[in-house]
């Protein structure tokens, strides 16, 4: 009882593997996705700016734009910066502690970002489809309260099983076959009876991201029937490459994420759930600066004025 007490430990340090197959090529990697990172971080950083700066973007689709932006920033800082140590340097080992800080943090991070999607949905959908209604529902305090509802709704859900992640317990190999501290690695690792936890995880993903994808379908098909109704030709093509754009983000994130988190157990591949995260973590937060905002007009315009503005100072 004492032998097997001793082997059952609440794990002080793990490693985190990262890709072995390709560290050969780590110097390259490392400064492929240190650009890809400062780039998803500059643009971010930069629509945030302009949303503050210019009073022509101080609208909700651009409240909800800056704080989807800042969430970006937050999620991939979670996870790039350990990445890019283990690109650098090979494997890294991470705390007890931090990992568990480190997985709470960016499932936090990621489910509001689902639900923050849905709200971007509903919002084109008021501004599209019930114009009328549009500035007197999305109003600031609206704006504030969905945004505060998708953090503690975010936060809310995902304690639950981290904490009971905390709670296992762990032995044999400490080494997470993953470059960052995600649940369904580390439940593997336990040698706890995992059956509940991976029901409540898997219950969680089912959840968030059928609630956001419905929430975000239904909003889209009204929106594409109301574009169908538009007179001008030039305004249906306008309106349909701009919903064309989002769904290429929206099939990414959901792709990833359906891939990694609701795949049956017996089905699990680990290269290929690293290959969908680094997708989720690095690929579409680079995106979406791009797509979402900086091919607008109004962004372009802002942007043309915090450069006069800037000339003028000089």
């Amino acid at each position: 009882m004492n032998g097997d007490a001793r082997n059952r430990t609440a794990a002080p340090e793990f490693m985190l593997e990262g890709f072995p197959a390709v560290q050969h090529l780590g110097k390259v990697l490392f400064s492929v996705h240190l650009l890809m990172y400062l780039a998803s971080v500059a643009g971010n950083t930069l629509i945030i700016t302009i949303t503050w700066a210019d009073h022509h973007l101080q609208t909700p689709m651009y409240f909800f734009l800056s704080s989807f932006s800042f969430l970006e920033c937050c999620f991939t800082t979670t996870v790039i910066p350990k990445l890019l140590a283990i690109f650098l340097l090979g494997r890294q080992k991470i705390s007890f502690a931090a990992c568990i800080t480190q997985a709470f943090v960016f499932l936090f991070l990621g489910a509001t970002v689902f639900f923050l999607m849905a709200v971007l949905s509903l919002d084109r959908y008021m501004a599209i489809c019930k114009p009328l209604y549009y500035p007197t529902i999305m109003n600031p305090r609206m704006c504030s309260l969905l945004v505060s509802a998708c953090l503690v709704l975010g936060f809310s859900l995902m304690v639950v099983p981290v904490t009971k992640l905390s709670q296992l317990f762990f032995c044999g190999s400490h080494v997470i076959p993953h470059f960052f501290c995600d649940l369904g690695p580390l439940i593997n690792l336990s040698c706890s009876d995992i059956r509940s936890i991976e029901m409540l995880a898997f219950g969680l993903a089912l959840f968030i991201l059928s609630t956001s994808f419905i929430i975000t379908i239904i909003s889209y098909s009204n929106i594409v029937v109301t574009i169908l109704h538009l007179p001008s030709a030039k305004e249906r093509q306008k309106a349909f490459s701009t919903c064309s754009s989002h769904f290429i983000v929206l099939s990414l994130m959901y792709g990833s994420c359906v891939f990694i988190y609701m795949k049956p157990k017996g089905t699990n591949q680990l290269d290929s759930n690293k290959g969908a995260a680094l997708v989720n973590t690095v690929v579409t937060p680079l995106l979406n600066p791009v797509i979402y905002t900086l091919r607008n007009k109004q962004v372009h315009q802002a942007l043309r004025n915090a450069l006069t503005r800037v000339r003028l100072q000089k």
